[in-house]
């Protein structure tokens, strides 16, 4: 197949390596993609990722097969309703359906009439609506950005002050919504839908906040590791905790979106809480997330490309759950100082190759540029790169993740020291 793959960052340099890796291999284009992706990976430079007839045009003129959209914009914008019109097999919901993630409110509706288990949430448009909400739930306060907030939009706080000050910074952008702070343990897992059907993928654990022991303001993510082998001490087995989300979490929403006759296809990431053995949704992404996609990837020895041809062809029902390998993954995020906030860019970026020279080990590129002379690689955005390292376990994925980046050189530059340390004591 001949596979165009929309987006920048690691999580698409990811997804076009595993495309690539794929048994017999498939031709596989990225736009627009960064420097790094580039090393071995073809570029295209469209115009606009979010506009859905220039990606049709180019997608008809070119001959492609399917197209992979990587990142939350281009769909909330509805770039796959245009080339999915002309009958060209798109992997990534419509516009309707990507609100899922475009709007909190309306993914709190998806789930209650889905009979979905959530935290209990207030929507507020006004700062007094919010104050009353606040006052309502009492702290710990949790106030979310309702619309797409690269990240950044929840914030988790026992200050009330600081919670409103949140609101404040949200509210000209839209309403915010008030929720239950629930606690546990979060995880990420990811289901391809063709609208009907749906097919786990492997769950992974992120680490969103910035610096070690969970502090700092929130991110995209610093890090991420798969499988998660605690799983099996609270439900028996990894198999049942992904069958109980699959049943009671993702094939409801599914059908209930189907039923709105709105339907997704594409990637349902579903943000979960997990209280002893009670499952909670946090959240809906509408694509694949970010570092999490880094680490399950690598483990997948099911094909990619076919799977995600048959999710946008509508051709999961009857087939079995994709299979991965017994290895386990760890992804530790590179960030420029400043990052979240101010990241500092154009820094050079050295040790590339010692990096690599580590058993294991890739480098999914999600911000990296050639200098205007070419002679240096350099920064060009908050989060860097990630670093990934596979082993046969924890111990070992995890050395090689850290002896891995110790190599890179960046000034300034941030990363987590305790990704997946809970999982080798």
């Amino acid at each position: 197949m001949r596979i165009l793959v929309l987006g920048t960052g690691a999580r698409e340099h990811a997804i076009a390596d595993a495309l690539l890796t794929t048994p017999g291999g498939h031709d596989v284009v990225v736009s627009p993609g960064n420097d790094g992706i580039a090393e071995t990976t073809s570029l295209v430079r469209l115009s606009d990722i979010t506009d859905g007839d220039a990606v049709s045009e180019f997608a008809l003129a070119n001959d492609i097969d399917l197209i992979v959209v990587g990142p939350e914009a281009p769909l909330i914008e509805g770039v796959a309703d245009a080339p999915r019109e002309r009958g060209i097999p798109v992997f990534g919901p419509g516009r309707a359906a990507a609100q899922i993630e475009g709007s909190k409110a309306f993914a709190k509706r998806i789930m209650e009439l889905a009979g979905v288990p959530t935290g209990r949430a207030e929507r507020a448009g006004t700062l007094a609506e919010a104050e009353a909400a606040l006052d309502d739930h009492g702290a710990p306060y949790v106030v979310k950005a309702d619309g797409l907030a690269a990240g950044k939009g929840v914030l988790v706080t026992e200050d009330r002050d600081a919670a409103l000050g949140h609101v404040r910074h949200w509210l000209p952008s839209g309403p915010v919504l008030i929720e239950e702070f629930l606690t546990g343990d979060e995880v990420s897992l990811f289901f391809l839908s063709d609208g009907h059907d749906v097919l786990p993928l492997s769950p992974a654990q992120d680490y969103k906040r910035l610096r070690d022991g969970d502090l700092g303001p929130n991110t995209g993510g610093m890090g991420a590791y798969s499988p998660l082998p605690w799983l099996a001490d609270r439900f028996g087995s990894e198999r049942a905790f992904v069958q109980r989300v699959l049943d009671e979490v993702a094939q409801p929403v599914v059908r209930q979106l189907e039923d709105e006759g709105t339907p997704f296809i594409g990637l349902l990431y579903c943000g979960l809480i997990l209280d002893g053995d009670r499952i909670s949704v946090i959240e809906f992404n509408a694509r694949f997330g970010d570092p999490e996609t880094q680490v399950v990837l690598p483990r997948l020895r099911s094909p990619l490309g076919e799977l995600l041809h048959a999710a946008a062809s509508g051709e999961l029902g009857g087939r079995d759950w994709p299979e991965f390998d017994d290895s386990v993954a760890v992804g530790v995020v590179l960030a420029s100082e400043g990052y979240p906030e101010a990241p500092v860019v154009g820094r050079p970026i050295t040790g590339f190759r010692e990096a690599l020279e580590v058993p294991g080990t890739r480098i999914d590129h999600a911000a990296t540029a050639w200098s205007d002379d070419h002679e240096a690689m350099v920064s060009a955005g908050g989060r860097v790169l990630t670093v990934v390292a596979v082993g046969d376990d924890f111990r070992a994925a995890r050395d090689r993740a850290y002896q891995s980046i110790s190599h890179l050189r960046l000034e300034g530059a941030q990363y987590r020291h305790d990704i997946a340390e809970k999982v080798t004591r």
